[in-house]
């Protein structure tokens, strides 16, 4: 398993290198090219939601994304510092039982359409997004 670690600034510029270097990383872990849409845009919204999130609670920490190839899947994880409702646990949210409201309000529903696998972990420290496709066994695992 090999594993990229990207973080940045909270600037709406930094959205769009962190699609392109997902979008590389991923054609090179064999995702089919009728997929690198679909990584692009949802880890485009992703890392949007987490810039718009830390320019409002914490705009002087970093966002991170971790992208790794494991066993036929490219998984990208996005996480925030931001903080959020303090109810909440650190364990994954069931999608289908989020209210539209929330929903539309930060784009998970717009990811959960792109990605093969969506998981949501909303936590007093910040979110992570984690969502991955199936990847070619045969690609090039070393980044």
């Amino acid at each position: 398993m090999a594993t990229v670690e990207l973080t940045f600034s909270a600037l709406p510029a930094h959205v769009r290198t962190a699609r392109l270097v997902a979008t590389a990383i991923a054609r090179r872990t064999g995702v089919e090219e009728s997929l690198l849409d679909e990584v692009r845009l949802a880890v485009g919204e992703a890392c949007s939601r987490a810039v718009e999130a830390h320019r409002a609670h914490c705009p002087g920490e970093p966002i991170r994304i971790e992208l790794r190839d494991d066993s036929g899947r490219f998984e990208v994880t996005v996480s925030d510092q931001a903080p959020s409702d303090e109810t909440l646990q650190e364990q994954p949210l069931d999608l289908g039982m989020l209210s539209d409201s929330f929903m539309s309000g930060f784009g998970i529903a717009v990811i959960a359409g792109l990605a093969d696998d969506v998981e949501v972990f909303p936590s007093p420290k910040g979110m992570r997004i984690r969502m991955s496709w199936p990847a070619a066994m045969n690609g090039h695992p070393s980044f």
